[in-house]
């Protein structure tokens, strides 16, 4: 029988290490949850980011809409 081992192959610097076995699935595990670590971490920037410029958005719109309408109405005639 065929039996499947976990190969994890790391290239550095024209130096090779290949890790196999217990380590290997370890260093999978930590790659893999460093890149779902960072990508909850970007999701989290985003939103934010979304959620300032809605929030800056809400405020500033109105009163830019009252603004104008405030200089047309007291805008001179002449």
């Amino acid at each position: 029988m065929d039996e499947e081992r976990q190969i994890v192959v790391v290239q550095r610097a024209e130096h090779t290490t290949v890790v196999t076995g217990w380590r290997a699935v370890l260093l999978a595990l930590g790659a893999l949850l460093s890149g779902i670590a960072a990508l909850v971490f970007l999701a989290f920037v985003f939103v934010g980011m979304a959620l300032t410029i809605g929030a800056v958005l809400l405020v500033a719109v109105p009163v830019g809409i009252a603004f104008a309408l405030a200089t047309a109405l007291l805008r001179r005639r002449g």
